[in-house]
């Protein structure tokens, strides 16, 4: 009786295990070879600038950067995060090894994070295991974001003497190149920064109907109260000040000071920039509103680090991210105010974010006669010089000047 030669035994294929989870940069624990101490573009250690071993101690170098810009810190962030994850999880390698094939497959992901069920999923809360670092596919302009806070890190990478060359840097040029040619014939149009100054705020209709839908707010309640009172606030704030939504997030009540007799906003603006803002009356009567609500004194100490925009629930800071949301359910109920006969009005407000609210109070106040010089002092679009601040004489004028714009608001004569 002849017996059949045994068979090789079939072999189950396993799942590869990743080697890091999908977890956000201060919870990642990564492998010594994988973090980057002898990645195959770090530059020689004797040109490190920063106090920086692996890839994620350099990102953390980078992100304090920008530690006083909390919008910016965001977007950073959440980039660098993504870059590091695809890097450990698709390439196997060391941030620090990627070369420019390895952006370019990057960039392509980015588009289509696949598999969409270990990358993707609904916003979480980043503590939790339900966080992922995409949502889903990114848009044409999403991945430019992308791109710019990616090459800003490679860039900055290189200036500290971590890595000998940004890879990112080619693919740019490449694109940059592609996308002219795709374009055809050179157009004039506008930059833009331009067209957003233009286009991208409120005008006076839009603007009462804001005032008016938060009039209408429910206050038979005390968190109805506490969110009108807020929003009264958030909107005086956004017209008389024109500040940036992350500036909002990231000062205090003691940016407020008196000097002279006279109340300015201090603010550390974009870039680190510091500068001041005249309070006109009626923005100090609005800050004095809000501060007396809150059972603060009526104006703020040097001392007082209460956040200018606080939580209903626990009184801590709010988000650039929830106002926001904040603003994008008031400005939704202002546009159901307007006329019939102003649908191009209400389809903007419905489009309008926090940063429309900037662009509202610097156009508010060119329309109401501030010269323009002072304007620009006030929107922080030019250098401020420290020498301005001996020039009493200047600020005085400039101060006067400030009192030209007014505060409209619904119901109020």
């Amino acid at each position: 009786m002849k017996t059949s030669p045994a068979k090789p035994p079939v072999s189950v294929a396993k799942p590869v295990a990743m080697p890091v989870p999908l977890r956000p940069l201060d919870e990642l624990e990564i492998p010594r070879e994988l973090d980057g101490h002898t990645g195959d573009n770090r530059a020689d250690p004797a040109r490190l600038q920063i106090a920086a071993h692996s890839d994620a101690d350099a990102i953390r170098c980078f992100l304090v950067e920008y530690d006083r810009s909390p919008g910016t810190f965001r977007i950073y962030q959440r980039e660098c995060e993504r870059l590091l994850l695809w890097s450990l999880v698709e390439c196997r390698k060391p941030l620090s090894s990627l070369n420019r094939q390895d952006f370019e497959g990057y960039l392509n992901f980015l588009a289509d994070p696949q598999p969409a069920g270990l990358w993707c999923g609904p916003k979480a809360e980043r503590a939790t295991d339900r966080w992922r670092p995409f949502v889903g596919p990114l848009s044409e302009s999403a991945v430019l974001t992308a791109m710019a806070a990616i090459n800003s890190l490679m860039r900055y990478l290189v200036d500290a003497g971590y890595l000998l060359g940004n890879p990112l840097g080619l693919i740019r040029q490449r694109r940059r190149k592609m996308s002219a040619e795709a374009a055809g014939p050179l157009r004039a149009v506008a930059s833009t920064d331009e067209v957003e100054k233009i286009e991208r705020f409120l005008d006076e209709q839009m603007w009462q109907a804001v005032t008016a839908a938060i009039e209408a707010m429910p206050r038979d309640a005390e968190r109805g109260r506490d969110e009108y009172e807020r929003a009264r606030f958030i909107a005086a704030t956004l017209y008389m000040l024109a500040p940036r939504a992350g500036e909002l997030e990231s000062h205090r009540m003691n940016s407020f000071r008196e000097e002279r007799g006279l109340w300015w906003w201090h603010v550390v603006g974009k870039g680190g920039k510091k500068a001041k803002v005249p309070v006109a009356d009626d923005m100090l009567k609005a800050l004095i509103r809000y501060r007396k609500y809150l059972g603060l004194s009526a104006v703020p100490r040097r001392d007082d680090t209460t956040p200018i925009l606080v939580s209903v629930k626990d009184r801590s800071p709010i988000t650039a991210r929830r106002l926001n949301q904040i603003l994008k359910k008031i400005f939704s109920a202002a546009a159901e105010l307007l006329p019939a006969d102003a649908e191009h009005k209400k389809e903007k407000l419905r489009a309008a974010s926090a940063h429309w609210g900037r662009h509202t109070g610097i156009t508010a106040k060119l329309d109401s006669g501030i010269d323009e010089r002072f304007v620009q002092k006030d929107a922080r679009h030019s250098d401020a010089r420290t020498t301005q601040r001996y020039i009493h004489e200047e600020e005085e004028r400039w101060h006067d000047e400030a009192q030209k714009q007014r505060l409209p608001w619904s119901g109020e004569k």
